[in-house]
């Protein structure tokens, strides 16, 4: 690595001051994305601004169909939150999954969406549920948060604060892991949400997780059934060494199949 210096964050504002009085600074949360790349030494940001150490970043709270967690949240403490168990199941599973104990017990779900992996798990649950992400100085629906691979909404300094996922009445998440990183090679969303039914795909898309439409037309009759025939255009796939663009634009239809069969 390179020597980086290194600030605790008192407040957003804090560490925005922090950010910007750095020459080249980095925000920091759980680190299992950024401190790998800076190890790789393919990335060497002057300053890292801790956020973890801000007062409220964490937790957990339920209030009515609305389930609220702070960015600074563990995969861990949401696969163990029995509010979050009980309220929106698919997604206690889905953080129970994300890489291994010690990726659990130190990443975040504020790093994981605000950095936007295009095989991370969480911005399916975020566009799959129709959440809104909070920040330091606004809230921004999912659909419009995530702009790309590796590219969201936040503007410069700006900071997640937190996420609101609202309750649905069906939802499931299956993914086909990466057998060596657990990265989702291809991970599907399906939920009936309030505003509708939405399938939201991550792994396997060339612009990152995006919203399957025609799999949402074709689920009005909620069934696994339903989505024989729904094509999924492997142009628009990932193609690298895990996998052709055409074994994932099959394996999109596998999980939607199985995320809708297991929603029930």
């Amino acid at each position: 690595m390179y020597e980086t210096t290194y600030h605790r964050a008192k407040s957003a504002a804090d560490a925005a001051t922090k950010l910007g009085g750095a020459e080249d600074g980095k925000y920091l949360s759980g680190g299992q994305t950024l401190l790998p790349t800076m190890k790789a030494r393919l990335a060497a940001p002057s300053d890292l601004v801790d956020l973890t150490t801000i007062d409220g970043m964490s937790g957990i709270s339920v209030a009515g169909n609305t389930v609220t967690i702070g960015a600074g949240t563990t995969h861990a403490e949401v696969a163990a939150s029995k509010d979050v168990a009980a309220a929106i199941p698919a997604l206690a599973a889905l953080a129970s999954h994300i890489g291994d104990p010690a990726v659990r017990n130190r990443g975040t779900i504020g790093g994981s969406i605000a950095n936007n992996d295009p095989a991370a798990d969480y911005p399916a649950a975020c566009l799959g549920l129709g959440a809104t992400i909070v920040t330091d100085s606004r809230e921004i629906a999912a659909d419009d948060f995530f702009t790309g691979m590796f590219e969201t909404a936040l503007g410069e300094n700006e900071i997640v604060m937190g996420v609101k996922f609202p309750k649905a009445s069906k939802a499931a998440y299956e993914k086909f892991p990466n057998p060596a990183s657990r990265y989702a090679m291809v991970g599907v969303f399906a939920a009936q949400a309030a505003d509708g039914v939405r399938v939201a795909v991550t792994g396997a898309g060339n612009d990152g997780v995006f919203r399957h439409k025609g799999m949402e037309a074709a689920l009005s009759d909620w069934s696994a059934g339903a989505l024989d025939g729904v094509p999924t255009p492997a142009g628009s796939m990932i193609a690298d060494i895990h996998g052709t663009s055409e074994y994932r634009a099959h394996l999109v239809g596998v999980m939607a199949k199985r995320a809708v069969a297991k929603a029930g």
